[in-house]
């Protein structure tokens, strides 16, 4: 019999109203709100089912909204016996897998993740930035396209999402100038994502350097279950190896096709998503 692996999504996957049906229905979950709240020192009941959008979309506010929900309903699969074999996060969703592996509890991940986001947030002036999508061209295609338009600036794959799907990042200008060669590469599609800062690229050093002692503090314990990593696309079982995955991630783009290969190469054909949206499949 195959294996099981549960995926949780990272920013870009919430929405106003998430996480409200299974609030007002469970008064186990509203107890997990209450405490998630002041553990994150966050209004995140109201940030969740009321928004607005443009307060949600704050990084700051998005990653420990986006954790908790993600937890929540991995709990509420715990309850009833339903478990993974593996592990794997999309970005701050390995923050969410690693709650899932045992090694973190929710409320110590709620105040590193929004210190996370904030730290993310203030890494490059608003407006300096940007991140686009390039559907129909391979990896490699367009890391010489990153490579061609840099122009002396920062501009990188950030994620490697699979299925001809790689999201670029970088300074605004050279990210610009990648979508426009990309187009003349015969992308099937380049599309600027409406995001708040340029993540998993160089220009997330500072922020980095920053999160770094907070997650030295953190009190990780070995996992339970296998966390295939974004940075590497490989299991990791142990706290010093889940520390340095939360700190390299930071710069380092997201190997997600790696990371899937990698599951069904060890057996997993079961993948489960858990959390706000359908955004990993």
């Amino acid at each position: 019999m195959g294996a099981s692996a549960f995926l949780f999504p990272g920013q870009g996957s919430q929405s106003v109203g998430m996480g409200r049906a299974l609030y007002d229905a469970i008064p186990e979950v509203r107890n997990w709100f209450l405490e998630a709240e002041t553990a994150a020192r966050l209004p995140l009941r109201e940030l969740c089912f009321r928004g607005p959008e443009a307060e949600l979309r704050r990084t700051e506010a998005t990653q420990p909204a986006i954790l908790l929900v993600s937890v929540v309903a991995f709990r509420l699969l715990a309850e009833r016996g339903v478990r993974p074999d593996r592990v794997a996060g999309h970005s701050l969703g390995e923050y969410s897998a690693l709650v899932a592996a045992g090694s973190l509890a929710l409320e110590e991940a709620l105040p590193a993740v929004r210190a996370r986001g904030r730290f993310m947030q203030e890494a490059v002036p608003e407006g300096e930035g940007a991140m686009a999508a390039v559907l129909g061209l391979d990896a490699g295609t367009v890391a010489g396209i990153c490579r061609d338009s840099a122009g002396g600036r920062v501009v990188a794959p950030a994620n490697l999402n699979g299925a001809g799907q790689i999201v670029i990042s970088g300074h605004r200008d050279a990210v610009e100038r990648a979508v426009a060669r990309a187009r003349e590469m015969g992308a099937r599609r380049v599309v600027l994502l409406p995001v708040s800062a340029p993540f998993h690229c160089p220009l997330m050093a500072p922020a980095g350097e920053r999160l770094a002692p907070i997650l030295d503090r953190l009190p990780l314990r070995d996992l339970t279950v296998p966390l295939v990593t974004n940075a590497d696309a490989r299991p990791i079982r142990t706290a010093g190896e889940a520390r340095d995955a939360l700190k390299r991630q930071v710069t380092t783009p997201v190997r997600w096709e790696e990371s899937m290969r990698s599951m069904l190469a060890d057996g997993v054909d079961t993948f489960v998503e858990v959390g706000p949206g359908r955004v990993l499949g």
